[in-house]
């Protein structure tokens, strides 16, 4: 048995996981899923997010876990996954990526993928809080993160996306080899991916090799869309963490 500590990515929160939970306990393991602080806050909740101190609530999350604790991190997540094993590496017994910012040193998600206004989120989005905030409307977001979800799943999930804060997006990932690159990691890719299209999630695992990569079929969002084999892929990396 393994906890899976899922971290949400960019205008979500933990209630996006829920249709994995009943499959990841069924095979017996626990998930925690909790919102990163700052999401969809005031301007004060807004400003004071950033990527060390969602790092660090990651690292206090997993320390009321019981072990193994595997760190999960979808799309902007990956960005907190990657710096909560560099400053704290004894906390996690493995890393996985689904879908997700996978950074080398220095790179934030700017970097990665440029700012959101220049990107095919352009469209939807809309500053609030003075700029301390973004908010993406459910018109973007559905062909972006759902476009093979069903159509409730896709209403349902479009209207709970909250104000993203924008300082963790321009915060170069910091990482080293001797901590962040000694908890083995591995990557789930989705090949409907409208985020991360499939050649940019596989550029970023060419750049940092995964102990496993796992392909499923499935856009932007697989624990809405295939919750199941997103369970059988997390499991798999859970025994192999266990072996």
């Amino acid at each position: 048995m393994a906890s899976f500590l899922m971290i949400h990515g960019a205008w979500h929160g933990g209630w996006c996981f829920e249709r994995l939970r009943r499959p990841l306990e069924a095979r017996g393991h626990a998930m925690a899923a909790p919102d990163l602080p700052g999401m969809g806050g005031d301007a004060r909740a807004l400003a004071a997010a950033t990527l060390d101190r969602w790092a660090d609530f990651a690292i206090a999350q997993a320390d009321t876990l019981p072990g193994p604790v595997i760190l999960c991190g979808h799309s902007r997540g990956g960005l907190v996954v990657s710096r909560a094993a560099e400053r704290a590496p004894e906390a996690f017994a493995a890393l996985v990526y689904v879908a997700a910012l996978l950074c080398e040193d220095g790179r934030s998600l700017y970097d990665m993928m440029g700012e959101p206004q220049h990107g095919g989120f352009s469209d939807g989005l809309s500053p609030v809080a003075d700029g301390l905030g973004v908010a993406l409307s459910a018109q973007a977001a559905i062909p972006l993160f759902y476009s093979h979800c069903e159509p409730q799943v896709q209403a349902v999930s479009a209207a709970r996306l909250v104000a993203e804060p924008v300082r963790p997006l321009g915060t170069p990932v910091r990482v080293t080899p001797e901590r962040f690159g000694r908890v083995p990691r591995h990557y789930v890719e989705c090949i409907h991916d409208r985020v991360l299209p499939l050649a940019t999630q596989r550029a970023m695992t060419a750049a940092l090799p995964c102990a496993s990569v796992t392909t499923l079929d499935s856009d932007h969002s697989p624990f809405l869309c295939v919750p199941d084999a997103l369970a059988g892929a997390l499991t798999t990396i859970a025994e192999r963490t266990q072996a």
